[in-house]
């Protein structure tokens, strides 16, 4: 009858007890070297690598950036900062977008007579034509002419800031697409009249910023008929719908032409000239 010695052991001076596939039992040395194909050093390992799983785990890049696993550490780091604006957007981020989907998808359905086979494409010579009305070139031509026929101080003088306004116009808008550089909308086709490098670029609509400048300048400086001030709104109306009905631009892009021309009105009236105020420049230059 085996004796409860051998039945329970017991650990000698702090050793290990093995055992052995005779059914006897070794006690092993502190400083006996561990059998590497001994039992209990298989259950060691088994017993290690979790721990070292768990080490492993806690060094990993996921780990440093401050995440937390999912079944819980020490520390109990919850998601970083970074990762919760990249999960969470701002409000301001997300209206933004949506105004931005919303406003792309106006100006592909308006586009209707972006070319031939559109569905309104046979509107389209008529909307060119606007589109040439609406355009720099015309305008600051037929200013010039004006300015070098007129015979009357007043005259000269109206048509001098109407100058100043257009040159100011081409420069804000050229500046203002060079820093957004928004690409025109996909469906559109470059058969621009006299187009510049800067042309390529969408936002603002320099057709809407021209239109809506020199509609208020023609309102305040020129006396006109009730029929004729009706007419004036109806043609900046219609530059800025044929922008977007031609593809050339977006809904926004022409409103905020518009906002952008309306406001550079009140910035040609803060620098009017006056002819003997561009004569003293002249001789200060001379």
């Amino acid at each position: 009858m085996p004796s409860p010695k051998a039945k329970n052991p017991v650990r000698s001076g702090g050793s290990p007890v093995l055992g052995s596939s005779n059914g006897r039992y070794e006690f092993m040395s502190l400083t006996k070297p561990l059998n590497r194909s001994s039992p209990s050093h298989l259950l060691q390992r088994q017993g290690s690598e979790p721990a070292t799983a768990r080490l492993r785990a806690s060094e990993s890049p996921t780990r440093r950036r401050g995440s937390s696993s999912s079944t819980g550490s020490a520390s109990g780091q919850g998601l970083s900062e970074e990762d919760g604006i990249r999960l969470n957007p701002s409000f301001i981020r997300v209206a933004l977008s949506s105004l931005l989907a919303i406003d792309l998808w106006m100006s592909k359905r308006l586009g209707v007579c972006a070319c031939e086979d559109s569905s309104w494409g046979s509107v389209r010579p008529l909307m060119k034509l606007i589109e040439i009305s609406g355009h720099g070139i015309p305008w600051l031509a037929g200013t010039a002419y004006c300015l070098y026929k007129s015979d009357s101080a007043a005259g000269q003088e109206v048509m001098l800031n109407l100058l100043m306004g257009l040159l100011l116009d081409l420069v804000l808008v050229a500046i203002v697409k060079a820093v957004v550089r928004r690409r025109r909308p996909a469906h559109n086709r470059m058969d621009m009249f006299a187009t510049f490098s800067v042309d390529r670029y969408s936002f603002p609509s320099g057709h809407a910023t021209r239109a809506a400048m020199c509609g208020r300048f023609l309102l305040a400086h020129l006396v006109l008929a009730a029929p004729l001030r009706v007419l004036v709104l109806l043609w900046a109306s219609l530059v800025g719908l044929s922008r977007v009905m031609l593809g050339r631009h977006n809904v926004t892009d022409v409103m905020f032409g518009f906002w952008m021309g309306y406001c550079q009105y009140n910035l040609v009236e803060m620098l009017w000239l006056s002819p003997q105020t561009l004569q003293g420049l002249l001789g200060q230059l001379a």
